[in-house]
């Protein structure tokens, strides 16, 4: 493990979301980049990142099947924030990939489909990185219960950092509409996680959050965050 996160992983449980954000800044710089899907998590850690003037690289995973309310909202954050978002693009095209697979790869191989479109442009983005941040919090799923703020990335060889482990959706969703800060309006329709077009729907009342994320199949995750336990 990265001697930084030995360090501070135990102090960094107990800094605000900002405090993660800055000790970021001042460790790594524009070494870390900030990975948005554009969630609501993630437009509160673009807004945190502008309100202490740390100006993180931020890319997306452009999978060329997002939903047009977030292609959007890239561009209006783009406009508020002065930012530049670098889109990550498949090597494949929607075409080239119906071609070498068949069509509808995500129906009959979702985790295919995420490694073409997803990891894989990930994993060569990270590669030039020193840290990455993300949105994740550890009410969201099973699979991310066990996030720290401060920690090293065993998938891709790197410290990643969670400022906003331990908020709350309420908290999220305070922070948004007292900054007005610009979200996705699908949130609005019952789409607490979005991804893609093909892999994502609304959720009932009585649903968990990501149950419209590859509904009907096991899967619940693209792959980027499954976090294991710690065991001793």
């Amino acid at each position: 493990m990265n001697p930084q996160v030995l360090e501070h992983q135990a102090e960094a449980e107990q800094w605000e979301a900002e405090q993660v954000l800055a000790w970021t800044w001042e460790q790594f710089g524009a070494d870390a980049s900030l990975a948005s899907s554009f969630g609501a998590e993630d437009v509160v850690l673009i807004d945190l990142a502008s309100r202490i003037g740390a100006s993180f690289p931020t890319f997306t995973l452009d999978t060329d099947f997002l939903f047009p309310e977030t292609y959007e909202l890239i561009s209006q954050l783009e406009e508020r924030y002065e930012l530049k978002v670098e889109r990550l693009r498949p090597k494949l095209s929607p075409e080239e990939q119906a071609e070498h697979f068949g069509e509808a790869l995500w129906q009959r191989h979702p985790d295919h489909c995420c490694g073409i479109r997803k990891i894989d442009p990930l994993k060569e983005r990270l590669g030039s990185a020193s840290a990455w941040i993300t949105g994740i919090r550890r009410e969201q799923s099973a699979t991310r219960a066990h996030a720290r703020k401060l920690e090293w990335d065993d998938k891709f060889g790197l410290v990643k950092l969670n400022p906003l482990a331990d908020w709350s959706e309420g908290e999220i969703w305070a922070y948004i509409r007292s900054r007005r800060v610009p979200y996705n309006p699908l949130h609005d329709r019952s789409y607490p996680s979005i991804g893609c077009v093909h892999c994502t729907r609304a959720v009932l009342p009585d649903e968990d959050h990501r149950a419209g994320r590859w509904s009907g199949l096991a899967k619940t995750e693209c792959g980027l965050h499954i976090i294991e336990p710690v065991t001793k």
